[in-house]
Order: C-alpha cells, then sequence, then structure tokens
C-alpha cells in the first residue's frame, strides 16, 4: 500500500484563520437523526451550555424535515391536499430552494421530491412488502414526483402542494443540519471547533496548535487504497457511498440511492463519493448526484462546481480512486 494521501486546505483569506480563544477543549457527542454527532470544540466553554445549542438546533432540523417524524413540518406537507399553498420555515424553504436549485443544475440527478420512490424502495420510514416496487407502483409514485411540479413563492416563502408529491430531503437535510450547528455555534462566539454528524463533517478555524483539523476519510471495506487524509478549514465534507444502506437482489449489490430519472436503485455506482464545499448542505448534495450520474458525468459536475470530489470505484478486483481538478490542487500543495 503506497502512502497517504493528504489533502490540504486550499487558500483561505486571512481573517479567518482563527485559532481558538480560550484554553479549553471539549469533547461532546449525542444523538440525533437517527445517528451519532460529536464535537471537538476549544475554547472557554459550559459543557451543558454548548450541549443544549446543538441538540437544541438538531432537535429543531428534526421537527422540520424528518420524514420519520409524522408532526414534522415535511410530513404534514407530503400530506396536504392538492392545490394548497404552505408558508414554510426559513430552514425548510432555504433546502427546498437548494435542493431545486440542484435539481435545475444536474438536469434531475438530484431531486428533492422523490419520497414516494424512496419509500417503495424500503428506504424511508413507510414499510413495504415488494422489493424491487412493483412495476406499476413504481410508475404511479414517479407520475406524483419531479421538481418541476413544484412551485415556489420566493416572497412568500411559500410552496404549492401540486397533490400526492412526497418531499425527501434524505440527500441535503443532514448537511444542512451540521451547517445549522456551525452557525449556531459561531453566533455563541466559538470560532475553532470540528462537528460531526453521521460521518459529515464541519469545521471552522484553527486547532491551538495552529494546524487544520485533520480527518481520515474512511475507505469502502475492502478497498486496497492507500489512506486518505484531508486538512480541514472553513470547510465541510460529505460521503455517499453503497456500503452502508444497500439490498441486494439476485445478487446485485443496488445502493439506496435512486435514479430520480428512472426511479431504480442504482447498479454499479461508485462506492464512495466524498465533497468538499464550505457549506456543508451543498456538499451533501453534490454527493448524492455525483453518485447518480456516475464517474465521467459526476466528474463533470464536480468540475462545474468547483468542488473537490474523490470517487472510489470497485473496477474488476481492485479499485480506482479518481480526484476532481480541485481535490488534485489540495493533493498537490
Amino acid at each position: 500500500m503506497s502512502e497517504t494521501l493528504v489533502l490540504l486546505p486550499p487558500e483561505v483569506e486571512p481573517g479567518r484563520l482563527v485559532r481558538s480563544a480560550g484554553e479549553g477543549r471539549h469533547a461532546l457527542s449525542g444523538a440525533s437523526m437517527g445517528t451519532r454527532w460529536s464535537l471537538d470544540l476549544s475554547g472557554d466553554a459550559d459543557p451543558r451550555e454548548l450541549e443544549a445549542l446543538v441538540q437544541g438546533e438538531l432537535n429543531a432540523v428534526v421537527r422540520e424535515m424528518s420524514q420519520w417524524e409524522p408532526d414534522s413540518e415535511i410530513s404534514r406537507f407530503n400530506r396536504a391536499q392538492a392545490g394548497g399553498w404552505h408558508e414554510l420555515s426559513p430552514g425548510f424553504f432555504h433546502v427546498l430552494r437548494a435542493g431545486l436549485a440542484m435539481a435545475r443544475a444536474t438536469g434531475g440527478a438530484f431531486d428533492p421530491t422523490l419520497g414516494a420512490v424512496v419509500d417503495l424502495w424500503g428506504f424511508g420510514p413507510v414499510a413495504v412488502e415488494h422489493i424491487p416496487p412493483l412495476p406499476e407502483a413504481l410508475a404511479e409514485a414517479l407520475g406524483a414526483s419531479g421538481w418541476q411540479k413544484l412551485e415556489l413563492d420566493e416572497a412568500g416563502r411559500r410552496a404549492r402542494q401540486p397533490g400526492g408529491l412526497r418531499l425527501d430531503f434524505s440527500g441535503i437535510g443532514k448537511g444542512h443540519g451540521l451547517d445549522r450547528v456551525a452557525r449556531v455555534l459561531e453566533q455563541a462566539g466559538y470560532r475553532s471547533f470540528l462537528f460531526e454528524l453521521g460521518g459529515e463533517l464541519i469545521a471552522r478555524g484553527l486547532k491551538p496548535d495552529a494546524y487544520p483539523w485533520w480527518v481520515e476519510l474512511e475507505l469502502p471495506p475492502g478497498a486496497d487504497l492507500s489512506p486518505i487524509r484531508v486538512g480541514l478549514l472553513d470547510m465541510a465534507i460529505a460521503t455517499s457511498g453503497d456500503y452502508r444502506r444497500f439490498v441486494e437482489i439476485d445478487g446485485q449489490r443496488r445502493a439506496h440511492s435512486i435514479d430520480p430519472r428512472t426511479g431504480a436503485s442504482l447498479i454499479g455506482a461508485p462506492a464512495s463519493v466524498t465533497v468538499l464545499h464550505p457549506e456543508c448542505m451543498i456538499a451533501d448534495a453534490l454527493a448524492t448526484a455525483i453518485t447518480v450520474l456516475g464517474r465521467e458525468a459526476g466528474l463533470e459536475l464536480a468540475e462545474k462546481a468547483q468542488a473537490p470530489a474523490i470517487l472510489i470505484e470497485r473496477d474488476g478486483q481492485g479499485w480506482r480512486r479518481t480526484l476532481s481538478s480541485k481535490a488534485q490542487e489540495m493533493a498537490d500543495l
């Protein structure tokens, strides 16, 4: 195995190079969104206040965007009658607008309106009897979905339920949760921290030793590749992969990611796609879209978005790793 691949932070505005303002170091953890979170923060702080700050913000995201919560904002919108306009909370509207923009930019390879299809594949909160879905049921779910069907009223911060459309923020909502935690910590005066939620990370400032926050990327099981170490500084990182959540049908691994254009779960998708971006929400959505598009079109999207991206694919009996030009620049520093 070769040496560790190290990706260093790109050039950062000098004013953002902020070290810890205090002597304390705090390591906290908790649970949210069906997974775990952890916080490594430098500076003077009350751990109980810190925990309440983080957990309170994550709980707010769940109340807005979790399909597993019957009374959440997204569940109420998904049950709403056809034709009605619904005023949305600022966070919900922000994510929905970003999801629709990503749908336009990817030709529908990313689509936040695919809840009915995701549920049919058993990846949502609804118990299912048939996997793969019956063709008639899949056609009906696809017919009710589609980002072009959704109307937004920017001035009124509203969205119109066209009827039977079910939003699903699984490919973007968790990243938004990290952005919100980072923002609330910064608003509370903290400038040096690394926050992780279910494998996605966001970092602000420098560690007390004046180095960036070092994170080692998880490789897919069995991948005989050199380790990857990333220095995070005012950046977020998100990964989409097929090795944690998938179904096997007739001996074929089918990823939990769905191609919105066909309604089919992915076969032969990259084992993992990792994207870096200042906003974790965008990194999250880009990782999902690149997974759907595959290596060639996915890398084109990463280049267009000027985003560092790392693709790991199964290649016969071996493995292949491909870096976007921005990721290669970080590796060459």
